[in-house]
């Protein structure tokens, strides 16, 4: 009778350590936006992270800041670690929805210096940029690069397409116009500086055909011959011309935008979480993303590991960041209605 009880008792004590192994896996949850931009981020590191640590990953989308404000107001955070762009990060931190994230916990040091933030890690950084058709401008022939080639309808005559919001567009026209990239923010945060972009807008407002709402919109209008130039992001023109479409990128001016990995504040698996954005971080791991998606890293230590055929591809090389300009989220977040009005006020007429 006594041996019996023993070995029920052992094999209650196993079963119970079995069940209170597996109720303490580490996991954390992940939440960004899907399509090929989720998969990208999948195969290049949430995958191999999951490997590499054993920590269980389990993925969810549309991660909006009102909807993150109001898991914390209801404690019932569901997100660990979220993707946002920079305007969405700065929204977030406006909320009070992202824990800061200091150097103890993840160093940021290696980072493009223009690219860091406080409450997110830096991921990627894509590029509004020029593209054009190469059938209406081929080879051989002068082609379009610059945002002044953009406000150029005489040297490069034809139809256009600008995108719906205000937010790099303004800033492509105040170079148009001849400011310097490093002053766009100066010169935009004045009155006169608003203004001034408003003009460009009016004066190339004859030339737009189509006022774009999604991203794919520029390069199908492009491909289509509907119009012969497009500002766009860099990932949705590179996608375009994989599928043949006769379209080319012009890389000799560009808004380049960041996106982050943030922690959500009251994360429940808070350490797995950290651990995360520190792979992340990582200069290797930064490289590998580059070949899922045309997106470019966050530190120059990721260069030396990417072939230079990709490199060409990608809108945060040292060479073309000099040329670029940041965008500014923080000053879009408290000025953009009021411009947002005014934009769409020239539109309409």
């Amino acid at each position: 009778m006594k041996t019996r009880f023993l070995k029920i008792a052992g094999g209650l004590l196993a079963a119970s350590l079995f069940t209170t192994g597996l109720a303490q896996a580490a996991e954390l949850n992940f939440a960004s936006w899907g399509g090929a931009y989720q998969a990208a981020i999948r195969d290049a590191w949430l995958k191999p992270f999951a490997k590499e640590t054993g920590i269980k990953v389990t993925e969810d989308t549309d991660p909006q800041v009102a909807k993150i404000r109001a898991m914390i107001d209801t404690k019932s955070v569901a997100w660990d670690v979220v993707s946002e762009n920079s305007a969405r990060l700065a929204r977030g931190v406006k909320l009070g929805v992202f824990e800061k994230i200091t150097p103890e916990m993840v160093d940021q040091k290696h980072m493009i210096a223009a690219a860091r933030n406080d409450y997110g890690v830096p991921t990627e950084i894509f590029a509004t940029l020029v593209a054009y058709s190469t059938k209406a401008f081929p080879a051989g022939k002068p082609q379009p690069s610059t945002f002044a080639d953009f406000w150029d309808v005489q040297k490069f005559p034809g139809k256009r397409t600008l995108q719906d919001d205000p937010s790099t567009v303004l800033e492509a026209a105040l170079i148009a116009d001849g400011v310097p990239a490093a002053d766009v923010y100066k010169v935009l945060s004045t009155p006169a500086g608003v203004d001034r972009a408003m003009k460009q807008i009016e004066k190339i407002k004859p030339y737009v055909a189509t006022w774009w709402k999604n991203g794919a919109e520029p390069v199908n209008t492009l491909g289509s011959g509907e119009v012969v130039m497009a500002l766009g992001w860099n990932g949705r023109f590179d996608a375009g011309i994989a599928s043949g479409l006769p379209i080319a990128m012009g890389w000799g001016d560009s808004i380049a935008q960041v996106g982050y990995m943030a922690l959500v504040k009251g994360a429940q698996n808070r350490t797995e979480a950290i651990k995360l954005l520190n792979y992340i971080a990582v200069p290797k791991n930064q490289a590998e993303f580059s070949k899922y998606i045309p997106y470019g890293p966050t530190t120059e230590a990721a260069f030396p590991l990417i072939d230079e055929a990709r490199k060409q591809r990608l809108p945060s090389t040292p060479e073309r960041l000099k040329t670029a300009v940041f965008m500014d989220s923080e000053f879009w977040e408290k000025n953009g209605p009021a411009i947002v009005e005014r934009y769409n006020a020239i539109r309409a007429r």
